[in-house]
């Protein structure tokens, strides 16, 4: 601490001169709290000097601030502007930022070619951000022609580079054979490299695998743990699976409340199946109080996402007189 105490000096002395990268750097250590107490606002005024100096880090940092409204009020028009400066100085990071724009349409109308564009500019940089965006353009024939085999391409170089989306995007191809061929052992290998980067959809699908036997050896106990990880990050998908893991003594002892208490974890996310077994349960009664009054209330929140056993459950219970 001591040391980035000294180092804010160092820079608050130069940022004060008009240095503009040590006004990025007091910036960034007011945004961080090291060697200052943490001022989301103090930084930003910090990074604004810099940038209206050019300076192209500054520029990209100020950017993000207007993205989330940290520190400023949001704006994505200023986010674009900003980010275009810096982009057009070729910053990585606010190519990819100016590319996120354009193709999420915040602040500029929507062009999936203009981001495509400006991530091609980031990728040819390294950028495993901008390689994995250009794999996802690719795979979907967003602002390029649709090409699977160019969309394994930029995720190879991103998974490479140990980004763990495209880590996980490449086990999605190999499993659903999606131009490759279908290859479960090869899909596991991907989406392990990404589950142990803590990336949370891939913990789940390797707890899929695991569950089902597919590329790897069936292994239940292995299945629980990694959908526990992905249900520790608030992975409804897990959390269900989980659920019906404990409710059936799939891989643990049977437990009717805890697997209760995994579908309610879920069915507050919206996650229908969950919300229909919750339902159940406390028409049932089973690991909850029999309570007819929170099953139908559970049941018609699946219902309405078009839950097709919820909603033969809510007539039987209207039938009964419920």
């Amino acid at each position: 601490m001591q040391d980035y105490s000294e180092a804010a000096e160092l820079c608050r002395k130069a940022a004060d001169r008009g240095d503009a990268k040590a006004q990025h750097w007091l910036g960034l250590l007011y945004a961080q709290g090291l060697g200052v107490e943490q001022d989301y606002a103090e930084a930003v005024q910090w990074y604004r000097r810099g940038a209206a100096q050019g300076d192209a880090d500054a520029q990209n940092a100020l950017a993000a601030c207007y993205v989330v409204g940290t520190g400023v009020e949001q704006d994505y028009s200023e986010a674009v502007r900003l980010y275009e400066n810096a982009a057009m100085q070729g910053h990585a990071l606010a190519q990819v930022g100016l590319g996120y724009m354009y193709h999420s349409g915040k602040g500029v109308i929507r062009e999936y070619a203009e981001a495509a564009k400006w991530f091609l500019k980031a990728a040819k940089q390294g950028s495993p951000e901008a390689e994995h965006f250009l794999g996802s353009l690719y795979l979907k024939g967003e602002g390029v022609e649709q090409n699977y085999a160019k969309a394994l391409e930029w995720f190879r170089r991103a998974a490479d580079q140990g980004y763990a989306q495209a880590q996980y995007r490449i086990g999605n191809l190999y499993y659903v054979g999606l131009g490759v061929v279908e290859d479960d052992a090869e899909a596991a290998k991907w989406f392990l490299k990404a589950a142990e980067q803590g990336y949370a959809e891939a913990q789940y699908c390797i707890g899929l695998l695991y569950i089902e036997g597919e590329g790897v050896e069936q292994d239940v106990t292995a299945a629980l743990a990694w959908m526990l990880k992905a249900a520790a990050q608030g992975h409804a998908e897990a959390q269900h699976w989980i659920g019906l893991m404990y409710f059936e003594g799939q891989g643990v002892g049977q437990d009717l409340a805890a697997a209760a208490g995994w579908f309610l974890m879920a069915a507050k996310q919206g996650h229908a199946e969950a919300q229909y077994c919750i339902g159940l349960r406390y028409i049932e009664g089973k690991g909850v109080k029999q309570d007819l009054a929170a099953a139908m209330g559970w049941l018609l929140k699946a219902a309405e996402q078009g839950h097709t056993d919820a909603q033969e459950a809510l007539e039987m219970l209207s039938e009964d007189g419920y």
